[in-house]
């Protein structure tokens, strides 16, 4: 624990100006992160008494080592930099609001020629217009089920489109009515665009103009004695209105607005938004935090609104946002939502009519999130405490183990032989401190020695960060960059586990020994009977089978084990799809398609000349010599036969796969963005 007087800075060092502060521990971690319209006065708060703190205030100083400033010219800037700065550096100590599940939302991809009409999640992506979000992706569904009848937009994916577009045939939708078909030009891109529009419009809230424009044609239908087309029309009309029956109209209409409510106690805090959008509830989220720091409902707002509408502009931010309280002072907020928006944006609390009573409505829905929220949270805690416990009591260490790291190595036959790095603190994936090896000092199938290889790998670095930053010298420890990111490979962990029996553990065992590090445990649990094994232990510890320590490591040894053989067989496919052109110096992934793109195949690209190879865009002369000596140096495959009928086949399929950068959509696969931050040394 810190004496904040030790690291206090001198009042005339502080200047007396608008400007973000950073507290970091000993270890250079960002743990706080705050702005202030006058920084002299608000750090002078932090160095009072002890006792006159709140607890929570008491606990951030005394963990803090120092105290750095930036200085700003507007509250508005120093509100941005401090929302920039809490996404970059995550601090322990501020408020996170946490969602409590990833909401979809209706998206239309107005970014591709033929806009498609899907479910997405995650972050928002330049040139789709988002809808909501909802809290069910089914939902979603049956509203478009129902719009497409009067608005037939594509809703295929990229590959069913392409396929369409290679046999000429529409998909099942296409057929019954519900997809203009623009993969067979039933429809032109110009039209089928205009018709993604008008889905757009509707969904935004301009529904009249569309009904009484088809109830209008109905009219004419039925004067013209068109009977069959009249009842069409007025399917249509019924199933807009269905489609609008189910967001209920709750203000006057036109009305764009979000409104905020929130729920507390002492320790924690629900936010639950509902956005309304032409009058209409067009979606509902919600989100809880740890009040880590002293904070008013005001702070709460404030930092809500920061999560909110830090990454949104235009119209994703509303005219209005109706909130229980305001933050103080008010000005720098409303400012920046302004500036968010690019127009003018109110900010204030309701006060009595249609507004006040939603505002009732979103804030029982925050007061029943909050009490929810406890329950589950109540049982996760206790039990995730008892399974530290229990390991600590098991393995006869010194205290709970809060940071858990566990190995796992894969092959196949010997082949694309990787590791995998998982950590767990306080019982939780830490996902961003995942990472993956190859294993790089021999060849072939030894999972003992390629245990020992990455245990080895993992605390050299950890023990060459320890010499960099002199913790041996001057008594520091630094674990962090000096702006404050984590460093790879850091962190020591309490308890190393290993996906194996006694021949793993003692591998890591003997990496740890020749390192010279004697304060970190190592355990292996083996899949056959869930034993888990000691160093130099001849018999295992055998935990109950009800145990929550043992479910907790079988947790850890199963996500290294996923995450490894997740990696291992990236690895094998990017084999399997190597090309010649992947050894051509200087040849980049955009090059190589521009290239498979102009000639088909790498076939016909052995066969082309240099000056066909140079009509390619971005393939200059020189270049175009590299590549066709190292097609003419390279081996070609083997000529593919077709086993029914002895016929060689044409070498089509050397034609690279067309790649798309899509959005994420229905199904989303847990975990999948986090677990691309895995990194290999």
């Amino acid at each position: 624990m810190a004496d904040p007087s030790s690291y206090r800075p001198k009042p005339g060092q502080i200047p007396d100006s608008p400007g973000v502060y950073r507290f970091r521990d000993e270890h250079r971690r960002v743990i706080y992160v705050g702005k202030a319209k006058s920084l002299r006065q608000r750090l002078a708060s932090y160095f009072q008494d002890l006792a006159g703190l709140h607890p929570r205030t008491r606990t951030m100083v005394t963990t803090a080592a120092s105290v750095e400033w930036t200085v700003v010219s507007t509250e508005v800037e120093a509100l941005q930099l401090e929302y920039s700065w809490i996404k970059e550096y995550d601090p322990r100590f501020n408020v996170k609001y946490r969602d409590d599940k990833s909401y979809p939302y209706l998206a239309v991809t107005m970014n591709e020629q033929f806009p498609r009409v899907q479910v997405m999640r995650g972050q928002k992506r330049k040139g789709v217009r988002y809808f909501g979000p909802y809290g069910h992706a089914w939902a979603i569904r049956d509203t478009v089920d129902l719009l497409l009848r009067v608005f037939p937009v594509r809703t295929c994916s990229a590959g069913v489109f392409k396929n369409a577009e290679r046999t000429g045939r529409p998909c099942l939708l296409g057929y019954i009515g519900k997809c203009s078909a623009p993969c067979v030009e039933r429809i032109s891109a110009e039209d089928h665009r205009q018709l993604a529009e008008e889905f757009c419009d509707f969904m935004a809230g301009r529904t009249g103009t569309y009904i009484r424009r088809l109830e209008r044609q109905m009219k004419d239908a039925a004067e013209e004695m068109e009977y069959e087309r009249a009842a069409r029309l007025r399917d249509d009309i019924e199933a807009l209105k269905k489609a609008m029956e189910k967001n209920a109209v709750v203000l006057a209409d036109a009305t764009d607005a979000d409104l905020m409510a929130v729920a507390e106690d002492e320790l924690e805090a629900a936010v639950q938004i509902f956005h309304v959008r032409g009058g209409r509830v067009r979606g509902q989220r919600g989100w809880v935090t740890d009040k880590v720091e002293a904070v008013t409902t005001g702070d709460l707002v404030e930092h809500a609104l920061q999560q909110l509408y830090g990454e949104e502009s235009g119209d994703s931010v509303p005219k209005e946002v109706l909130v229980p309280a305001l933050p103080d002072p008010v000005e720098p907020v409303q400012e920046w939502l302004t500036t968010r928006r690019g127009s003018n944006v109110s900010l204030r609390i309701p006060q009595r009519g249609d507004k006040k009573a939603l505002m009732e409505t979103v804030e029982r829905n925050a007061q029943q999130a909050l009490v929810l929220h406890k329950t589950k949270r109540a049982s996760d805690l206790t039990t995730r405490s008892r399974a530290l416990e229990e390991i600590a009591e098991a393995l006869d260490l010194d205290s709970a183990p809060l940071r858990i790291e566990c190995y796992d190595i894969s092959h196949l036959q010997g082949d694309d032989v990787v590791a995998s790095m998982v950590v767990f603190e306080d019982g939780l994936q830490r996902k961003s401190e995942y990472r993956r090896f190859q294993i790089k000092s021999f060849e072939g199938q030894d999972d003992v020695r390629s245990m020992h290889e990455v245990i080895t790998r993992r605390f050299k670095r950890y023990l060459a960060e320890k010499e960099k930053t002199g913790e041996w010298a001057d008594g520091e420890n630094t674990f962090t960059e000096d702006d404050g990111r984590p460093k790879r490979f850091a962190y020591p962990p309490q308890l190393v586990v290993v996906d194996g029996g006694q021949p793993q553990v003692a591998a890591a065992q003997k990496a740890l020994d020749e390192l010279g590090i004697d304060d970190i445990a190592v355990c292996g649990l083996a899949k056959r009977l869930e034993e888990v094994w000691l160093p130099g232990d001849d018999d295992p510890v055998v935990l109950p089978r009800t145990s929550e320590g043992l479910y907790l490591l079988q947790r850890v040894r199963d996500e290294a084990h996923r995450f490894a053989i997740t990696y291992q067989r990236t690895k094998r496919a990017r084999r399997f799809r190597s090309s010649p052109l992947d050894d051509v110096p200087g040849l980049g992934e955009t090059r190589k398609q521009a290239l498979i793109k102009h000639f088909g195949s790498v076939k016909k690209l052995r066969s082309a000349t240099i000056e066909q190879i140079c009509e390619v865009p971005g393939i200059g002369r020189k270049t175009a010599e590299v590549i066709a000596v190292a097609l003419a140096q390279a081996t070609p495959a083997a000529p593919a036969v077709n086993t029914a009928t002895g016929e060689i086949m044409e070498d089509e399929e050397e034609a690279a796969p067309e790649t798309t950068a899509g959005s994420t959509e229905e199904p989303v696969s847990a975990g999948a963005s986090n677990e691309r931050r895995g990194q290999e040394p």
